[in-house]
Order: C-alpha cells, then sequence, then structure tokens
C-alpha cells in the first residue's frame, strides 16, 4: 500500500527534531517540555512525546502532530503546514489530478499573487528607465548588486494599474489583489495600485515566502493620493493582510535565523535598509522591526534562536514611549538587553556607509539596557539634591523591578543605593511601592488566551481514562459496566471500550481499531500517563469518585429536562402525559439515590 505524502513526513520527521527548531526543549524523563510560545507562562506546561510522535499544553490545551504545532507557530493553514513539512523532509508533493489548480486555498492564491508582483517589480528595477534611476539611487547608497539581488528589490511604476493590470492578465482577479494589499479600491468600486513610483522591499516569512511589501518613495513627482490630494508617504506599507500582520514579522528574519542562533544574539533595527547594510557588513544576524515597537508575537519569535538583544534604535533616557514599552517587554520575559549607542541623528545605514569599522566598534561596546538608563539619568539630574535623586530613581525603579531574575535585580538594587547614597533597604522599600504600567493594561488582547472551555463532565471524563491507563489494571475496568457507557460522551465511549478489549497489565494499548479521529486524543490521554504521578492506592477511590459524578450529572441532566417537560405537559392540560413524566422522573431520582459502584 502506497503510504500518503502526510504518512510519509511523519516517518521521516521527528516531533522532537521540528519543534525543537523553534522552541527550547528540556528532557523530562521519557518526554522532553517547553514554555510554551502559544500562552504567556513563567513554568513550562508544553509537553513533547517522541514515542507518540505528539505534544500538548496543559496550559493553553492546544497539541496534536508535527502538523497542529507548525500551523499555530507559523499561523498557516494544514495545506501550508505541509508544503513547509514536505520540503523539510524532502517528500515532493504532486497534484492528485487536472483539477488540483482549482482546489488551491486563498492563501496559496496570495502567495502567488505576492512571488509575481515581486518578480514585477525586480523587472522593472532592472528594465524600466526610471527602474533603473532607482537601482543607481540604491547602488550610489552603497547596497551591492548582491544585495539587491538577494533582497530582491524593485521598484514599481508610477502608473495607477501597471501591477494591478499584470496581475489580471496572468488570471487573478482584482479583489485578490486587493486582498494581497497590493490594490486599493476607491468609494467608485475602482481599483488603483497602492504602490507607484516606489523602490520596493519585499517582506519575507520565516521560509522566505514573500507576504508583504514595503515601498520607498523615489521621485517626489510621484502621483498623489487620488481622495486627498495630498503629496505621497515617504514610506508606505501592505496593510495586514490573510499573509501578512506586521506585528508578527520581523524583516530579514529567514536570512537572519541560522546566525542569531549561531552568534546567540539579534542586532535590532528600525528599516530595511540598516537591516540590507548590516548584513552587507557581516551582521547577518540583524532584523528590523519595520517602524512598530516590539510585540510580544516578535518576542516569542526571536526566543526561539535567541534571549539576547542588541537595540540599534534611536532613544534617549525620556525614551519613546512605544519604543521603551516594546524594551520592557523583552526585559519583562527574560531577554537580555543592550543598546548599541549611535551618534545623534544617525542609523545603521548612516554608519556602515561611511565606516564599516565603526559599525563593527559600536556593536562590540553595547551597553546593557541598565547601564544605558543609568548614565542617561545620572546626566539629566543631580545626584546631590533630594529633587534629582527623585527624578533618577523614578526612571530606574520600574526597570529594576522588570528584572525577573532576583540576584541580578538585587545588583541593580546596590548599584543604586551606591549612586545615589541611601540605604539600600530604602530603595528596596520603594521598589516595592512601583506598580509597573503592565500590572495596569494587563497582558496585550493577542496574549489572552481563551481555554476551551470544558464542562465538568469532560474533565470527569478525561480524568477516568488517565486513571484506568496509568494503572493498567484490567480490574478497575470492572466498575465501568456496559449498561453504564450511555452516561459517556461518544469520544470516550469508544476510548473506553478500546481500553476494555486490549487492556493488559504488561504493555501500553496499541491504536488499532480506533477511528483515525480518536488517535490523537488518546495519545493525549497516554500523553497525561506519562506526565501525572498518583500513589496506587489512590486510584480506585478516584476512578469510583468519576464514574459516580459522571453519572450523576447525566441523571440531573435527564430531571432537568424531564422536569420542562412535565411543565409543558401542564400547560397544554395533558393529564396522561404528566403521569407518564412524573414516573419517569421518580425512577431516575431513585436510582440517583441508590446507585453505588
Amino acid at each position: 500500500m502506497i503510504s500518503s505524502p502526510i504518512d510519509e513526513i511523519k516517518n521521516r520527521l521527528n516531533i522532537v527534531e521540528v519543534i525543537g527548531s523553534y522552541i527550547k526543549l528540556q528532557k523530562a524523563g521519557a518526554n522532553y517540555r517547553a514554555l510554551c510560545p502559544f500562552h504567556s507562562e513563567k513554568n513550562p506546561s508544553l509537553f513533547v512525546s517522541p514515542a507518540r510522535q505528539i505534544w500538548h499544553c496543559f496550559g493553553c490545551q492546544k497539541g496534536g502532530s508535527i502538523f497542529n504545532f507548525v500551523m499555530e507557530i507559523e499561523g498557516v493553514e494544514f495545506g501550508d503546514a505541509l508544503r513547509i513539512l514536505a520540503k523539510r523532509a524532502g517528500v515532493e508533493l504532486k497534484p492528485i489530478s487536472p483539477e488540483w489548480r482549482k482546489l488551491k486555498t486563498e492563501r496559496q492564491r496570495l502567495y502567488e499573487i505576492c512571488e509575481l508582483s515581486t518578480k514585477f517589480f525586480q523587472k522593472q528595477l532592472a528594465e524600466s528607465k526610471i527602474g533603473q534611476e532607482a537601482k543607481k539611487y540604491l547602488l550610489n547608497r552603497k547596497i551591492s548588486e548582491e544585495s539587491i539581488e538577494k533582497w530582491r528589490l524593485g521598484y514599481a511604476p508610477d502608473s495607477w494599474q501597471g501591477l494591478s493590470d499584470f496581475l489580471v492578465s496572468r488570471g487573478y482577479k482584482k479583489e485578490e489583489v486587493e486582498k494581497a494589499g497590493l490594490a486599493i479600491k476607491n468609494e467608485q468600486g475602482s481599483f488603483y495600485d497602492r504602490f507607484r513610483g516606489r523602490i520596493i522591499f519585499p517582506i519575507f516569512d520565516l521560509s522566505s515566502q514573500v507576504i508583504g511589501f514595503g515601498g520607498r518613495i523615489f521621485k517626489e513627482t510621484s502621483s498623489k493620493q487620488p481622495e486627498t490630494g495630498s503629496k505621497p508617504a515617504k514610506y508606505v506599507n501592505t496593510p495586514n493582510t490573510l499573509l501578512y500582520d506586521k506585528s508578527k514579522v520581523l524583516y530579514g528574519l529567514d536570512k537572519a535565523k541560522v546566525e542569531i542562533r549561531k552568534k546567540d544574539f539579534a542586532i535590532l533595527v528600525e528599516g530595511y535598509v540598516d537591516t540590507i547594510m548590516c548584513h552587507q557588513a557581516g551582521f547577518e544576524n540583524a532584523v528590523a522591526t519595520s517602524g512598530t515597537a516590539l510585540t510580544p508575537y516578535q518576542l516569542a519569535i526571536l526566543k526561539r534562536y535567541s534571549e539576547k538583544i542588541l537595540t540599534a534604535f534611536d532613544m534617549d533616557v525620556a525614551g519613546d514611549w512605544a519604543t521603551k514599552r516594546g524594551i520592557d517587554l523583552a526585559q519583562a520575559r527574560g531577554f537580555d538587553v543592550k543598546v548599541i549607542t549611535m551618534p545623534k541623528d544617525s542609523d545603521p545605514a548612516d554608519i556602515i556607509l561611511q565606516n564599516p569599522e565603526k559599525w563593527k566598534e559600536l556593536v562590540g561596546e553595547a551597553k546593557s539596557i541598565l547601564d544605558f538608563y543609568f548614565e542617561g539619568a545620572f546626566s539629566r539630574f543631580d545626584k546631590t539634591m533630594p529633587a534629582g535623586k527623585k527624578e533618577i530613581s523614578k526612571i530606574l525603579l520600574p526597570l529594576i523591578k522588570r528584572i525577573p531574575n532576583k540576584i541580578e535585580q538585587s545588583y541593580w538594587i546596590q548599584k543604586l543605593s551606591k549612586e545615589l547614597g541611601v540605604q539600600e533597604g530604602d530603595v528596596a522599600e520603594e521598589l516595592n511601592k512601583i506598580k509597573l504600567t503592565e500590572e495596569f493594561y494587563g497582558l496585550e488582547p493577542e496574549e489572552i488566551i481563551n481555554l476551551p472551555s470544558k464542562t465538568r463532565k469532560e474533565l470527569l471524563e478525561e480524568r477516568l481514562i488517565t486513571l484506568i491507563l496509568i494503572s493498567k489494571n484490567p480490574h478497575y475496568l470492572e466498575f465501568v459496566r456496559e449498561e453504564e457507557l450511555i452516561y459517556f460522551s461518544p469520544k470516550i465511549k469508544e476510548i473506553l471500550r478500546h481500553i476494555k478489549e486490549n487492556i493488559t497489565n504488561e504493555k501500553d494499548l496499541g491504536q488499532k481499531g480506533l477511528s483515525p479521529e480518536l488517535v490523537d486524543l488518546f495519545n493525549y490521554f497516554y500523553l497525561k500517563t506519562e506526565i501525572e504521578k498518583i500513589e496506587e492506592k489512590e486510584i480506585e477511590p478516584e476512578i469510583k469518585y468519576c464514574l459516580k459524578e459522571i453519572r450523576s450529572i447525566e441523571i440531573k441532566n435527564k430531571l432537568d429536562q424531564i422536569s420542562k417537560e412535565i411543565k409543558k405537559a401542564e400547560e397544554e392540560k395533558n393529564s396522561s402525559k404528566i403521569q407518564k413524566l412524573l414516573e419517569e422522573f421518580n425512577s431516575y431520582s431513585k436510582s440517583l439515590s441508590d446507585f453505588k459502584i
């Protein structure tokens, strides 16, 4: 029998290696554990089972196979996860029928539009008259031919529908071009190109697929905005689309991730050109936030590769609020943050253009974020005066409070008390009074976990199955009578029957005989057995309790249902139906009180 591409990928790839390439895994007995990347937590609750090739987070309840993990962490549909893992496994995905193109997902169509658009922009840069002028401008800024090719830079012609017409001619609808963020629909229902008369910087996902674009104005004569008649902005970016979300993307990470892991730090810059020039100068661990403050999503992605960040932002002690907020978030998540101190009104691209060696020197001299703020605060205020001491502490105490490591925090408390000439205990007392900003605004909306709501009955059923599998003792299944199976949900009923038919005292149960949709659930229960510890003497009482409560919940639900039917029958004045329902009600009530295991 020929195996499917899915089975072939699962056979070729080890789940520990796949998940371990995204997050740091720690050995935990026969399994591995990690901090879950899908919600904020301090204690690891995500477990990976190499034996069963599954993962599960007992915090946010997400889990499944390697496909589920890649779908979650890359933010893609199953088809895209299949393609990513097939490439990794060296499995060729072939179209199964001539109708294959019609079955492509909307996401795949948008990928194609972005890729074709990139080629269109590249050709315009290489062949059109103004495109060649734009290329000359890039070369004059010391962006090399090799970098232009590597980063796939292009030029958008200064015409209203140049790109749109090209894409339509290749079989795509104008509505699809708009969904890709490349066209804008006006109030009259007409479409026009978003990028016109601009140097184009394609934005890539972690698999180096184009998902969006940034466009820098090239000539001031470029078309004005049709709605406002105003001068065009210097930079225009793709809006959020199905593929692109600026809060989740770091420009250049696809090219920098290996180097970040190798050097164990990332250089964070603000712009596309800064990133390209850093890579060109040998700093291939540089990525850009594309003008946004650091977000929880971006930090979660970076943490897969390193927990050290060197920022090359234009900032001071007062700090841009958004930039400072991003650094605060990084610090609170345990990142070691350093600051590359640059000459005033200059950026990495300017420094590298003038003197690459100077940039190398600045990177080597990067200061810890605390040193940076200490120097800035003490240079702004007089530490000998009470008012100065107060202002300095106002800047520095929140930063010290965010340090998660208590030993490191103690060092900075000592340093601050010494510099201010005050008692260490007084500094510690003031530190305790500090309420951090995040304590007021809480988690970011995207960090809030909407845990799957499980009913008490579902939790009891899960506990029952886990206890039976932990014990591997057929004796306990005698408590689960065949006539009592009506009280269980269909999936749990099927798993219980499977266990009854296959349980032994010697080894784990196989999956043979289970329906495909129950295999992952069954493996999840087994993963729980490997993590949970319980005394043998506690198993039987707990199993009996679970059975009693499950039965009780179902009977009470049945009584509620009968009560509603009785009320309805009374409204209809149907005496015979009322009598029948009352007998049924009394029978269930008696069985509830008489039940024993």
